[in-house]
């Protein structure tokens, strides 16, 4: 052993055996220029030797469930890396920042923003920021005055129309519906309330018939020009498939007394003696400057059982505008299940309930499946988690010992219901029930099998086609999912031809959106993938949960809308007992900054005070949670009042992140491909999940990546490759993507588009335009323009010995989901990422991520810190979390240049207008500096040894 490492011998004596080897390592690993092996001060040592059984166990789960404070002080220990500037580069800002450029305007700052030229945009601001609902609803008077003439025209034009042909057929038909039965009723009851709770089932014909009834009982006494009706839908595809079904009863096409408008796409009615079906966010957006909702008589609020948070928020509004706007009607139309909660909430409004029409559906559960199959779930013993014990001692066992007690039910089928896996969702038992059907079954029919997800659909449907049992020439079987393409999706509705049977493989999208009129067979997996969020985490799950007894009655009812059918529910008669009545409602589930940004356009005041008046508040750590986002954003100042930042991306139908995200895009003259990724993250990418072609899908996405190592710059190539190829159909195919996402994304830009030029940041609607993308080639730029939007959600990257670990700043682990690009790399210049959607499902998923390099982060970070001193230089830390080395006078240049930068941000936000990069005015050497600091080669790079500097546990 050479003088350099010492000799066997020379270690202290005290220590014995391994501690022996272990000095010896380390000693090696330090002489080489590595870190000792064991870690130090940080509280990440390796476990004490002493501890053993239960004091082993408790050590690591203390370790495990460390605070978030202990893991970001843990984090902020760590250096990320070195910025380094050249002289040059110094010398560059210097000049800049020695200039006088903006030095007397940078003084202009007061907190009543009177240094704010005047302008339409600082009048609509304070307007907001100063207002208060309260006095604008005072204030209010917004009754429709009759137009006589109008009214005759409009009873002129219904009497013509009642000798119509078509008209009168597709009237017989309306008569059929139970709603039809009921429709005197309903109108008296309308007419001497307020407020009315309607409930019904699906086919009883409430959202396409009530409407309808209200109109023309106007119209018939003359009184059609003082009606005006909104109706919303959750769903865009409802709002234009119900609106166009009306008119057609109507013998009308859309834009005479029947329209819509949804996002990116209207076709308006006639401003009186109208319907307009819309989405409940198009509703909120009029609100925002029209609060009292002027000129319409009656606002009816569709399909409020679903509890999204848009008609939860919605509701709790009215209800406070209807105390001043006694001529406003309101209608809410819900399944029967919680309809009473509803009228509860209103003040125990009138509550009418119309009958449903389904062919009756014989139902089995979980013990009639297993008997009929003779399905053994296997001898592979499960422990049941400390819940499911709870349920099963107190409802499975019991229910169990009375079905043999009965002797209903076989010995095996008792024995397979005390089993653990009896209450996953299990291919195998869907297999042989299938084959069930297919065999012993004499009804024939297609069948509708729910399961949770893609993967479930794809190794079901593998199963099939490997079994041989379901030969293509006698069975079609169709996968049902949102991202498949859409051609796929139709085929579904189409006819089995004679001899064959199809087999529909579906999540619960086929629950409520869709009907497909020869299903006889549904089963029902008794599982449902939801999303919720994790406030400790502060991140998103999609986990299989339990469905509500809503979602089973909604997928036994697909079996009974044409005819008599037959419903299994693969779990237990006790399992049943234990659902849920409904869903958990969406605003207990999601992060709520778009929904506080809504609250102060319309001048809600404080969120909690109004929060504390929704039907199921959310939980005060959700609301901090977005509330942070939102300063973090700089979208509201202390006293949670609009910024002039809030107040544009309020304005802009997008999620703050992507709003933030077009407007530096538009600043600093990349816009078209901040743009497309800004689109593509606030509605979907238009990558698709082809069945069976998996890896070949994920290869030509990783195609698309060019090597920069972000998903968000993979969404812009693909959506600019689409528009500048020759053959788009093939180019979809070639990569696996949906053309009819794509047009809409290139939609969405056009739009965006008309919101910036609306607010002055651009003067043309063009996004390709060359004046603003100047510095759309600079993906280093785009790449930190994604940043300045996606930020605080930043993740880093270490390198150990085996493998790279991912870890948030709070320190917990997490991995790029398999569709990401950035889970096929394996080499990365920087440790830092950006992300948007962070997931849990089966592990802790990054769906979507981008790496930067520090500057960006220092630039466009909050909580900027560069007074620590360490040897010859700073560093310079974001967000307690994020510190990097650096010269004295590189943490001072940057400084002051990131000042400059905020300053010059803020005052071009109060004043908007465009930028151009192609002349050289006062602002733009500034943006020009900034723009080369963080994108130059050589200022992102780190030590050798920068890896190494993040912690580990």
């Amino acid at each position: 052993m050479s003088d350099k490492r010492g000799k066997r011998g020379d270690h202290p004596k005290h220590l014995k055996g391994r501690d022996i080897g272990e000095y010896y390592k380390n000693k090696r690993r330090k002489d080489d220029g590595e870190r000792p092996h064991r870690r130090s001060e940080d509280g990440h040592k390796k476990r004490p030797k002493d501890l053993k059984g239960k004091a082993l166990g408790m050590y690591y789960r203390d370790k495990k469930h460390m605070s978030r404070e202990e893991r970001k002080e843990i984090t902020r220990k760590n250096i990320m890396g070195t910025i380094l500037l050249s002289e040059r580069r110094k010398e560059e800002i210097q000049r800049i920042l020695e200039s006088n450029i903006f030095e007397n305007k940078s003084k202009e700052k007061a907190t009543d923003y009177s240094h704010v030229e005047d302008s339409v945009f600082k009048r609509d601001f304070l307007r907001i920021i100063r207002g208060n609902i309260n006095d604008i609803l005072d204030e209010a008077s917004s009754e429709l005055i009759p137009d006589h003439r109008l009214d005759e025209m409009l009873y002129s034009f219904n009497q013509n129309k009642a000798d119509d042909f078509q008209y009168k057929l597709l009237l017989k038909k309306r008569k059929k519906l139970p709603s039809f039965e009921k429709r005197v009723e309903l109108l008296e009851l309308i007419e001497k309330n307020q407020v009315v709770v309607i409930s019904g089932e699906t086919g009883c014909g409430k959202t396409t018939q009530v409407a309808q009834f209200i109109l023309d009982d106007y119209i018939d006494k003359r009184k059609g020009s003082t009606c005006k009706i909104i109706c919303t839908q959750p769903r865009r595809i409802s709002a234009i498939s119900v609106a166009e079904r009306v008119a057609e009863e109507r013998s009308e096409t859309l834009g005479g007394s029947v329209g819509y408008q949804i996002r990116l796409e209207k076709k308006l009615p006639r401003e009186r003696g109208s319907i307009c079906f819309c989405t409940t966010g198009v509703v909120l957006k009029q609100m925002e400057s029209d609060p009292c909702l002027t000129g319409v008589s009656h606002l009816i609020l569709d399909e409020i059982h679903e509890r999204d948070v848009l008609s939860d928020f919605l509701m709790t509004i009215i209800k406070k505008v209807i105390t001043k706007r006694k001529d406003l009607k309101l209608i809410l139309m819900s399944a029967t299940l919680n309809s009473e909660a509803f009228s509860k909430y209103y003040d125990n409004c009138p509550h009418i309930n119309i009958p449903g029409f389904t062919y009756p559906v014989e139902e089995y559960y979980l013990e009639d499946v297993i008997e009929k199959t003779r399905f053994d779930f296997g001898n592979e013993y499960r422990r049941y988690s400390d819940r499911q014990n709870r349920d099963f001692s107190d409802f499975i066992e019991p229910h169990v010992r009375l079905l043999e007690k009965e002797k209903k039910y076989s010995r095996n089928t008792c024995i397979q219901l005390r089993k653990a896996e009896s209450e996953k969702v299990n291919l195998d038992l869907i297999f042989e029930l299938l084959l069930y059907i297919c065999h012993k079954e004499s009804r024939k029919g297609a069948i509708l099998v729910f399961v949770t997800g893609f993967a479930e659909i794809s190794n079901l449907n593998t199963l099939l086609e490997k079994s041989g049992k379901f030969p293509s020439y006698k069975y079609h079987i169709y996968p049902l999912h949102s991202q498949m393409p859409t051609a796929e999706q139709k085929q579904i509705f189409m006819p089995a031809s004679d001899g064959t049977r199809k087999i529909i493989i579906s999540t619960n999208i086929a629950e409520t959106s869709i009907t497909i009129d020869d299903v006889v067979f549904v089963i029902d997996c008794g599982k449902i993938k939801m999303t919720n969020y994790i406030p400790e985490t502060n991140s998103q799950t999609l986990l299989p949960e339990w469905v509500s007894l809503a979602n089973a009655n909604q997928r036994r009812g697909r079996a009974g809308r044409v005819q008599a059918g037959v419903c299994y529910h693969l779990f237990s008669r006790a399992r049943k007992m234990l659902l849920d009545q409904y869903q958990k409602p969406e605003i207990l589930r999601k992060r709520l900054e778009d929904v506080i940004l809504v609250a102060k356009m319309l001048q809600l005041g404080k969120i909690k005070d109004f929060f504390g008046k929704l039907m199921n508040p959310p939980t005060e750590e959700c609301t901090y949670i977005s509330l942070d986002l939102l300063h973090k954003l700089n979208a509201l100042d202390k006293d949670e009042n609009l910024t002039p930042l809030g107040f544009h991306l309020a304005k802009l139908p997008m999620a703050p992140q992507m709003g933030k995200m077009i407007l530096f895009g538009a600043i600093f003259g990349c816009l078209n491909p901040v743009l497309s990724v800004a689109a593509s993250l606030d509605f979907k990418d238009a990558f698709q999940l082809p069945l069976g072609k998996e890896k070949l899908a994920e290869q030509k996405k990783f195609e698309l990546s060019n090597g920069w190592k972000s998903d968000h710059l993979v969404l812009f190539r693909a959506l600019e490759m689409f528009q500048t190829t020759y053959n788009q159909r093939q180019f979809c195919r070639d990569y696996f993507l949906s053309s009819s996402t794509l047009k809409m994304l290139i939609d969405m830009k056009k739009q965006f588009m008309g919101y910036l030029h609306e607010m002055n940041f651009v003067t043309s609607l063009d996004p390709a335009a060359k004046e603003f993308n100047v510095n759309s080639d600079n993906f280093s730029l785009v790449k930190a323009c994604i940043c300045a939007g996606l930020y605080p959600n930043v993740c880093f990257y270490k390198r150990t010995k085996k493998r790279g670990l991912l870890r948030s700043l709070e320190y917990e682990k997490l991995e790029f989901h398999p569709k990401s690009v950035l889970s096929r790399e394996r080499d990365f210049e920087s440790p830092l990422f950006v992300y948007y959607l962070r997931m849990k499902s089966s592990s802790d998923f990054i769906h979507d991520g981008t790496m930067v390099y520090p500057l960006p982060l220092v630039f466009f970070g909050d909580q900027f810190d560069a007074s620590k001193q360490v040897n010859n230089g700073k560093v310079i830390t974001i967000n307690n979390a994020l510190s990097f080395r650096c010269g004295n006078s590189t943490a001072a240049i940057i400084g002051d240049l990131r000042d400059k930068l905020n300053w010059f941000l803020e005052h071009k936000i109060c004043h908007p207008g465009f930028i151009d990069w192609r002349k050289n005015g006062e602002e733009i050497p500034m943006l020009r500096a900034i723009m080369e600091l963080i994108t130059s080669e050589d200022l992102g790079d780190f030590d050798s040894d920068c890896f190494d500097d993040c912690d580990s546990s």
